[in-house]
């Protein structure tokens, strides 16, 4: 008899077990403020080593929220940057303690995944592969998108043809989140197979929307103030709806950038705004009351390659209207959303439709989103998906569907 099959392949229930898979996996930083990938890595990776794999992260320890000592189905180890009075070199969150870790765990694993580009943490997983022969897998988690290069593009441009390169052009797999990244990775020239493998979110937690004050209804947008998120775009659109709507409220969360929050306070004076807030950032279950407590979800981002505020706030029952620079246009068929053109005007004409729904419309668009979330984007999905890629890179097996040559 055989066994049931498992990752594409068959196996005699004589044959010995496999040994467990051994990934390390290399982000240049895990604090908060780093946004969703300080979410989506350590989450995928706690469900790989669940599902059995023994896997590491490593990253550069931001002083503000120390390395954790805790553990959930892999190994935390985190490490000063170098340079770290020197600005412009501190940037680049070069760390020798990390090199030398990765140098050393790069001798005894299957699979070396990294995840960002534009920092050296990112340089040296490739270097490290490289030296020890082993595949290694790169997420550019959205930045190698058009609007995440137009940043700094002549400096990018110049590190892209010294360092980062030649490190993604070998790269046995390329992960992309969505369709769209998949599209921009070939965009570039690249041909490395790639993976288009989401993200997952944790929907169970999340739980329904809690009802807002009778009266006070808010629309939210939560996540990294940076300029590729557009949000002069939103506050600009929010002046053109909301003399009309007087029991809707803005709130604007998250953590700073390049002066950003600066400007935007400044553009709210100067439209002369009263219901819009720039707020600083919020975590863990602060930030779950503040979706909780809110009816509209807005990115108007130029860019994501998932979106992760996105799909929690779908998780949360709360509905959204995303710009075409996330890959979200299922909103429209999943009735959870608006997937509208990028500009003031398509923003305004959407949240003047959405501002004017009863609170009973929303939820129910809300709750079409959450079920959406439920059924299709499961960490146990991402886990068994990833995981397939990682045997067909280190044992041979066949490549997984996920996986595109084209």
């Amino acid at each position: 008899m055989l066994s049931s099959v498992s990752n594409g392949y068959t196996r005699l229930p004589s044959d010995p077990k496999p040994p467990a898979l051994r990934a390390v996996h290399i982000v240049a930083g895990l604090g908060k403020r780093y946004g969703g990938i300080a979410y989506s890595v350590p989450t995928l990776c706690a469900g790989l080593g669940q599902a059995g794999a023994q896997i590491e992260i490593l990253s550069v320890c931001d002083e503000q929220f120390p390395s954790s000592n805790a553990t959930h189905g892999y190994r935390d180890s985190r490490f000063p940057v170098d340079f770290g009075a020197i600005p412009i070199l501190r940037r680049l969150h070069a760390s020798s303690g990390l090199a030398n870790a990765l140098n050393h765990a790069a001798t005894s694993v299957d699979v070396i995944h990294n995840h960002g580009i534009w920092l050296m943490p990112n340089v040296q997983a490739g270097w490290a592969a490289r030296a020890a022969g082993k595949p290694l897998v790169v997420s550019p988690r959205g930045m190698l998108a058009p609007a995440a290069l137009n940043f700094s593009r002549i400096k990018k441009k110049a590190f892209w043809a010294l360092l980062q390169g030649s490190v993604v052009r070998q790269a046995a797999c390329l992960h992309a989140t969505s369709e769209a990244e998949y599209q921009e990775i070939r965009s570039l020239g690249l041909r490395n197979p790639v993976t288009v493998i989401s993200n997952g979110i944790d929907v169970p937690s999340w739980g329904p929307t809690e009802n807002a004050p009778p009266t006070e209804r808010v629309a939210l947008s939560l996540g990294r103030l940076h300029p590729k998120k557009g949000l002069d775009r939103l506050i600009r659109a929010w002046a053109l709806v909301e003399a009309a709507h007087p029991d809707w409220r803005l709130r604007i969360i998250g953590s700073p950038e390049r002066g950003y929050d600066g400007f935007l306070r400044a553009l709210i004076v100067e439209l002369g705004l009263a219901r819009v807030t720039v707020e600083g950032p919020l975590y863990d279950d602060e930030k779950k009351t503040a979706y909780r407590q809110s009816e509209l979800f807005l990115l108007p981002s130029l860019n994501e390659n998932f979106g992760l505020t996105v799909a929690e706030a779908l998780a949360a029952s709360i509905p959204v209207i995303s710009s075409k620079g996330a890959p979200w246009q299922r909103l429209e068929t999943e009735g959870c959303g608006w997937w509208i053109d990028h500009g003031v005007t398509p923003l305004a004409l959407a949240m003047e439709q959405a501002m004017a729904m009863p609170r009973d419309s929303l939820k129910a668009m809300g709750a079409q989103g959450s079920a959406w979330m439920l059924r299709e984007f499961s960490w146990d999905r991402v886990v068994a998906e990833m995981l397939a890629v990682y045997e067909w890179l280190a044992r041979g097996r066949p490549p997984p569907s996920s996986v595109r040559f084209d």
